[in-house]
């Protein structure tokens, strides 16, 4: 042990106090040690979700995401950003919107970026109350997303075929992994993309570690959902199984026309109101 006398701000001694240094016959380690082993009894010998289980299975695609969000200012649901506001005059004079609040008294709902359980609670949250408000006028949904998290996204399918509301989906930029279930999950003949956009199919993904036996059990499990996620696929596509199966196994890109021809997309389209017009892009 080393005796160290330090002095105080103002000058005056502090008490002694004892510094480490490791000796013959000691390892620089043990006090590390020492903590792991403090930190197991505080933690009461129960390991935490990364010490034995599996991570969410997630889909997700273009921009290096891996599990649906990675990297700054990734996921608009979850982090601040620059909103514009719209201002708009009223018998009982100016009332300020946020733009999606706007757009959402036009039943205009925006799926951006990462798909996660902030997201899917915020779009299943806006596609209840647009049916409440009326149940016969249709809903348009716009897509952008790499895709993320399963079970996030399919609570956003599940709440698409649950309410009564026609769902009109568009993708514009990209419908990546669970993004392009949600694009072909919308109301049969009202699916389309903007002419640059890209969609992507692909198997979920996903991780475990840990015994043997909880590898197996999450092994098993994404399979299930592989082969539910196919289902899904070949319910709105047209598709067999078997093909759609076949298809998943790695990553898949299509151009619009490509996706159209799959069955994800009805359309491709330049201008709103010139459906049935407008010349498909190329591959």
């Amino acid at each position: 042990m080393v005796k160290k006398l330090g002095r105080g701000p103002r000058g005056e001694a502090e008490p002694e106090q004892d510094e480490h240094v490791p000796g013959d016959g000691e390892d620089a380690d043990d006090d590390d040690a020492a903590a792991d082993d403090d930190d197991a009894v505080a933690c009461g010998g129960k390991h935490d979700e990364a010490s034995w289980g599996g991570s969410a299975p997630t889909m997700s695609g273009f921009g290096g995401l891996d599990g649906g969000a990675s990297g700054a200012g990734a996921d608009p649901w979850t982090m601040s950003t620059l909103v514009p506001m719209v201002v708009e005059q009223t018998h009982r004079g100016e009332r300020a919107y946020d733009i999606y609040s706007r757009l959402l008294k036009e039943r205009i709902v925006f799926l951006q970026g990462p798909v996660n359980d902030t997201m899917s609670a915020a779009i299943c949250a806006q596609l209840l109350f647009l049916e409440a408000d009326h149940p016969e006028k249709p809903i348009q949904m716009y897509i952008n997303s790499p895709g993320g998290s399963v079970t996030a996204g399919l609570a956003i399918y599940d709440t698409m075929q649950y309410v009564n509301c026609d769902i009109h989906t568009l993708c514009m930029g990209q419908a990546s992994s669970m993004g392009s279930l949600l694009l072909a999950s919308g109301t049969e003949g009202q699916r389309r993309s903007l002419p640059n956009s890209r969609i992507m199919i692909h198997q979920p993904s996903g991780g475990a570690q840990g015994m043997a036996s909880d590898i197996a059990i999450h092994a098993e499990e994404i399979i299930k959902l592989r082969q539910r996620l196919a289902e899904i696929y070949a319910r709105h596509t047209g598709q067999p199984v078997a093909t759609i199966m076949k298809t998943l196994d790695r990553d898949y890109f299509m151009s619009p026309t490509a996706a159209a021809k799959f069955g994800i997309i009805d359309d491709v389209i330049e201008k709103r109101m010139n459906y049935g017009k407008d010349k498909p892009a190329s591959d």
